[in-house]
């Protein structure tokens, strides 16, 4: 479990983790979404599909991302409302 917060807590990862939760997407719509460069992007995204946070599929030559638990989903909005929270 602290692996997982550990992912979930480095802001650039948790920006990625953001954004997949909206969809599936690639590295270059992901680099728009979150900033940063392709490589950053890229490195990030091994280190979450590394520890199973994510999962890859290819399309051609496009490699696509989501997440690969739903658990993820909740484990995020649960922070999200903590955070909110007053």
């Amino acid at each position: 479990m602290s692996d997982v917060f550990r992912m979930l807590g480095e802001p650039s990862r948790l920006r990625i983790v953001l954004a997949l939760m909206k969809g599936e997407s690639c590295v270059y719509h992901l680099v728009e979404a979150c900033g940063g460069t392709q490589s950053g992007i890229s490195h990030q995204l091994r280190v979450l599909k590394d520890n199973k946070i994510v999962k890859a599929r290819r399309a051609g030559q496009n490699v696509f991302y989501s997440i690969a638990d739903e658990h993820i989903f909740k484990m995020v909005e649960v922070g999200i409302e903590h955070v909110d929270c007053e």
